[in-house]
C-alpha cells in the first residue's frame, strides 16, 4: 500500500526537485560562504521601508502609513504584512530558506510543473525547466533587485499549468494547483507581470473558445471556465485585503487619472504616454532573443583592454588609456539604459520555430499568437500609433509602464511550444518525414540567420550609440568603438549558431537511433544550460556579493545625518538636493521631502514638477551665489509649507537650516477659494502659505462665510508622533483655519478633536486643513483604512476556504490510493 502513495515516480520527481535545488545554490554559491547579494532596487527598498519595518518590530503591529518619503504616503506598495493570506506562510518559508537562490528555484520548479502539466517526459520537463529559468533576463532581474516580480514570474506558469490542467479534464486538481498559485501571484504583489500572465491566459480561452465552437464542445468549455472562475475567486479573496488597498490607493497615484488639463494628448487614465514609453525594446533589439551581444549588451558595460578603443586611446597617447576605455559603452540599442538584453537561448529559438513547423492545433496558435503580440508590445514607443491606441483603449494597459517587460510572455510561450514539439518528436507523435523537414528548416532559419550575421555582422545597423553623443567622443573613437561593437556582434552570432548546430546534430543523431533518447536529453540539457550559465555570468556573478556587514548597512551615517539627528523635535523634513526623487537614503534616516517610489501619489508628483524643481533650482542658484538664507527661503513658499527645516547640500558638510519652515501645523488668517486643480496648483507660485490657504470649491463648506482672525497668542504643537498617529495640543480664543504640513489622503487618515470625530479637507493642493474650534483642545489624526482592515477578514475567510478544498482533495485522493492498492493486494 505504501509503495502505492510513495511511488518511483514520486521519488524522481523528488530527486529532480533536489537537483533543481543543488543547481539553484550552485549559482548562487557565495551566499553559501555567508555573502549577501547586493541588489539596487533592494538597497532603495530599505530606505523606504525603514520606519514601517522599525514600528513593526517595536511594536508588532502594521503602520501602513510612512513619513519618510514624499512628505507622507501608504506603506501599502512598500512594507506592509497581509495576515490574512495564509500562502504568506509559503512564500516567506521559500524567502527565508533560499533567498536569494530561491527565485533562480522556482523559476525552474515552476516550469517544471507546467512541461509535467502537459504530460511532457519528466526529464525533458527538466531540460526544458533549466532553459527557462537561465534566461537571462529572469538572472538579470534578481541581480536589479526586481524581487517582487521575480516571484510573480516564478508562479506564473504554475498558474498556467493550472489552467491547462482544468481545461484537459482534470478539473478539480487543477482548480486547486491554479487557486493556489494564482494566490501566491497575487502575494508576489508585481501586478504588470500578473497582467502580462492575465493577457497569455485569455488568449488561451480565445482559442479554446473558437475550438469548442468548431467542436461543438461549448458545455465543457464553459464548465472548466466556472471552475477557474471559481478558483479565482478564491485566490482574490485571499489577497483581497492587499489587492483593494492597492486599487484604493492606485487612483491617487501617478497611475491614476490627473485633473490638470496640460497637456491632454500625453495623457491617459493613467501614466503619461512619454513615461509609459521610457523602456521600449527596440524593433532590431528584437534579436537579442536570439544572439545576447546583438545590441551590445548592457549600458554598462565597457570596451575592455582587448578592445580596438583601447588600442586607438594608447595611440593617440591619451593618458591613462584603461580608464578612459571606460567610457566606450558597448550597448547601441534604443532604451535609455539597460541591465542586459534578453537573450532567451538559440537553441530555445531554434526549438520554438522547429514547434512552428510540426506541432499542429490550438497550442501552437495561441503560442505563436502570444509570442508576436508580446514582441509589439514590447517595441512600445517604436510603434507609438500603436501603443498610443492600447493606452487609450486597452483596460488596465496604461498603469504600467516599461513596455519591454511584455517580452515575459514570450519568455514563457517560446520555450513552451519548443519543448511541446520535442516532446511530440520523442514520443512517435510527428511522422519522422515530417520531423526531419521541420529540423531541417528550423536550422536554416535560426542557425543560418546567426551565421549571416556573424560573416557580416556590419547589416545589423549603424552600431552608434547614444553614449558617443552624450560623451562628446571624437571620431576616430568612434569609428574603433564601432568596430568593436561589430566583433561583439560577430562573435555572439557565431556562438550561438555553434549551439544551434550542436542541438541539431544531438537530435539527428537520436533520429538515426545513434544516442538513446535519455542520453539525448542529458545531451541538450547541458548545452542549454552552459550557453545561459555562460551569458548569466555576465550580468550577474560573483561581484555582485558583498559581505553580510556591508549589506546590514546599506547607507553609512554620513555627518551631515549626525548633524540632523541631533535636532529632537518629534517631526520635521529633509529635502536633499542630490537625487532627489531618485533616491532613497535620506528616507534611511530622515523625514524625506524626496524619496525614491514608482507609485508616489500624482498630486505629489504634480508639485514636484510645477513647484518643488523649480523652487529648488531657485534655492541652488541662490546658495551657489552666497544670498542670505533668510531672503533666499522666503520666496520658497511649497518648500516652507512642507516643513523642510533642512537642506541636505553635501553629504560631509553641516546641512542649512531652512529658517522659513513652517512646522508641523499653523494657523491662517485667510483662504482663497479656487473653482480647480489647474487653478489651486497655480495659486501656490508665490503665495504666503504662513497666512493664506489655498482651497478648492469642492471643500468650500468648510470655509465660506467665515472670516478667521489668526491668534498670535494661541498655538498648535505636535506632542506626539507614530507614522500613523499624530497627538497635538492646542490652544485659541477664536476658531482657527489650521493648516498641517501632512500629506492629504482621506482613504483611512481621520481627525478627533477631544476624542469625536471631526471633518478635515484639502488645502494647498496636497496638505491636510481642519477648522479648529476656540479653547484647549487635544487634535490627534489616526491612519485606520477600513480597505485594510476589512480586507484583512474577508482574506482569512478565502483562505479556510481553500484550506478546506485542498484538505478535501488530498484526503479523497489518498483513500483512491489507498483503496488502489487493497484491491491489488487482494487480487494478488
Amino acid at each position: 500500500m505504501l509503495k502505492n502513495i510513495f511511488s518511483k515516480t514520486a521519488g524522481i520527481n523528488i530527486l529532480i526537485l533536489f537537483f533543481i535545488l543543488i543547481l539553484s545554490l550552485f549559482y548562487f554559491y557565495p551566499q553559501l560562504e555567508g555573502k549577501v547579494l547586493q541588489q539596487s532596487d533592494i538597497t532603495h527598498f530599505k530606505g523606504m521601508a525603514k520606519e514601517l519595518q522599525d514600528y513593526r518590530n517595536e511594536t508588532g503591529e502594521e503602520a501602513i502609513w510612512t513619513n519618510t518619503l514624499f512628505s507622507g504616503m501608504p506603506g501599502y506598495m512598500i512594507s506592509v504584512l497581509y495576515p490574512g493570506n495564509v500562502a504568506n506562510n509559503i512564500h516567506h518559508w521559500l524567502r527565508k530558506m533560499f533567498h536569494p537562490a530561491a527565485m533562480l528555484l522556482l523559476y525552474m520548479l515552476g516550469f517544471f510543473i507546467l512541461l509535467l502539466s502537459l504530460k511532457i517526459n519528466r526529464w525533458l520537463s527538466l531540460a526544458g525547466a533549466i532553459a527557462f529559468g537561465f534566461s537571462s533576463y529572469f538572472l538579470i532581474i534578481i541581480g536589479a533587485g526586481h524581487n517582487t516580480k521575480a516571484y510573480a514570474i516564478g508562479y506564473l506558469p504554475i498558474v498556467i499549468a493550472g489552467v491547462l490542467m482544468v481545461f484537459r479534464g482534470k478539473r478539480i486538481p487543477g482548480t486547486v494547483l491554479f487557486s493556489l498559485a494564482l494566490s501566491l501571484e497575487l502575494l508576489a504583489n508585481h501586478f504588470q507581470i500578473t497582467y502580462y500572465g492575465l493577457l497569455l491566459i485569455v488568449l488561451f480561452g480565445i482559442f479554446e473558445f473558437i475550438y469548442a465552437i468548431k467542436e461543438k464542445a461549448l458545455a465543457p468549455f464553459f464548465k472548466s471556465a466556472l471552475y477557474l472562475f471559481t478558483g479565482a475567486v478564491l485566490a482574490i479573496g485571499m489577497n483581497f485585503s492587499r489587492l483593494y488597498t492597492t486599487y484604493e490607493y492606485s487612483k491617487e497615484t501617478i497611475r491614476g487619472p490627473s485633473e490638470l488639463t496640460s497637456d491632454n494628448t500625453n495623457k491617459t487614465s493613467g501614466l503619461n504616454k512619454d513615461y509609459v514609453v521610457q523602456w521600449s525594446y527596440g524593433i532590431d533589439e528584437t534579436m537579442t532573443l536570439l544572439i545576447p551581444n546583438f545590441k551590445g549588451g548592457a549600458s554598462q558595460i565597457s570596451a575592455g583592454i582587448d578592445s580596438e578603443s583601447y588600442k586607438a586611446l594608447q595611440q593617440k597617447g591619451v593618458q591613462n588609456p584603461r580608464q578612459a576605455v571606460n567610457s566606450i559603452i558597448m550597448y547601441h540599442g534604443d532604451q535609455p539604459g539597460t541591465s542586459g538584453p534578453v537573450y532567451l537561448g538559440a537553441i530555445i529559438v531554434f526549438l520554438f520555430v522547429l514547434g512552428l513547423f510540426i506541432v499542429k492545433g490550438r497550442y501552437k496558435w495561441w503560442l505563436l499568437s502570444a509570442t508576436i503580440i508580446s514582441i509589439v508590445l514590447s517595441w512600445g514607443g517604436n510603434i507609438m500609433w500603436l501603443t498610443s491606441f492600447l493606452l487609450d483603449h486597452l483596460p488596465m494597459y496604461n498603469k504600467f509602464r516599461t513596455p519591454s517587460m511584455s517580452l515575459v510572455i514570450a519568455q514563457i510561450a517560446m520555450p513552451l511550444l519548443g519543448f511541446i514539439a520535442l516532446n511530440n518528436i520523442l514520443t512517435g507523435e510527428i511522422a519522422k518525414k515530417e520531423a526531419l523537414n521541420g529540423l531541417k528548416w528550423a536550422a536554416i532559419i535560426t542557425g543560418g540567420l546567426s551565421l549571416l550575421f556573424a560573416v557580416l555582422p556590419g547589416i545589423a545597423g549603424d552600431f552608434n550609440s547614444q553614449y558617443d553623443l552624450r560623451l562628446q567622443l571624437p571620431d576616430w573613437l568612434i569609428e574603433s568603438a564601432i568596430t568593436d561593437r561589430k566583433a561583439a556582434l560577430s562573435s555572439d552570432a557565431f556562438r550561438s549558431f555553434l549551439f544551434i548546430a550542436l542541438a541539431v546534430g544531438a537530435l539527428y543523431m537520436w533520429h538515426l537511433k545513434k544516442i538513446k533518447t535519455n542520453l539525448f536529453i542529458a545531451v541538450l540539457g547541458l548545452l542549454i544550460l552552459v550557453d545561459l550559465w555562460a551569458v548569466d555570468k555576465r550580468y550577474l556573478n560573483n561581484d555582485n556579493f558583498v559581505s553580510k556587514r556591508e549589506a546590514t548597512n546599506p547607507f553609512p551615517e554620513m555627518p551631515v545625518d549626525k548633524a540632523i539627528l541631533q535636532d529632537t523635535d518629534l517631526s520635521y523634513r529633509v529635502l536633499p538636493l542630490q537625487n532627489t526623487f531618485q533616491d532613497a537614503r535620506t528616507s534611511y534616516y530622515h523625514k524625506n521631502v524626496g524619496g525614491y517610489h514608482a507609485a508616489k501619489m500624482r498630486r505629489y508628483q504634480e508639485i514636484i514638477e510645477n513647484h518643488l524643481m523649480p523652487e529648488m533650482q531657485q534655492m541652488v542658484k541662490g546658495l551657489q551665489s552666497g544670498s542670505q538664507p533668510d531672503s533666499i527661503f522666503s520666496q520658497l513658499p511649497v518648500i516652507n509649507m512642507l516643513n523642510s527645516r533642512y537642506i541636505i547640500y553635501d553629504l560631509n558638510q553641516a546641512p542649512i537650516r531652512n529658517p522659513m519652515a513652517l512646522g508641523n501645523a499653523w494657523f491662517v488668517n485667510s483662504f482663497e477659494l479656487v473653482e480647480n486643480a489647474d487653478e489651486e496648483i497655480a495659486a501656490l507660485k508665490g503665495f504666503s502659505p504662513a497666512s493664506k490657504a489655498i482651497v478648492d470649491t469642492r471643500f468650500s463648506e468648510f470655509v465660506e462665510g467665515k472670516t478667521f482672525t489668526k491668534d498670535m497668542e494661541g498655538n498648535i504643537e505636535l506632542t506626539e508622533y507614530q507614522p500613523n498617529y499624530l497627538k497635538y495640543s492646542t490652544k485659541a480664543t477664536t476658531e482657527q483655519l489650521t493648516v498641517f504640513s501632512e500629506v492629504y489622503y482621506d482613504k483611512g487618515w481621520e481627525a478627533f478633536i477631544d476624542g469625536e470625530i471631526v471633518p478635515h479637507f484639502r488645502v494647498n493642493y496636497i496638505l491636510r486643513a481642519l477648522t479648529l474650534p476656540a479653547g484647549e483642545h487635544t487634535l490627534e489624526f489616526k491612519f485606520e483604512p477600513k480597505s485594510y482592515f476589512i480586507g484583512n477578514k474577508i482574506s482569512m475567510a478565502s483562505s479556510i476556504v481553500l484550506l478546506l478544498l485542498i484538505l478535501g482533495f488530498s484526503f479523497t485522493e489518498i483513500k483512491k490510493t489507498i483503496a488502489k492498492g487493497t484491491g491489488i493486494e487482494k487480487s494478488n
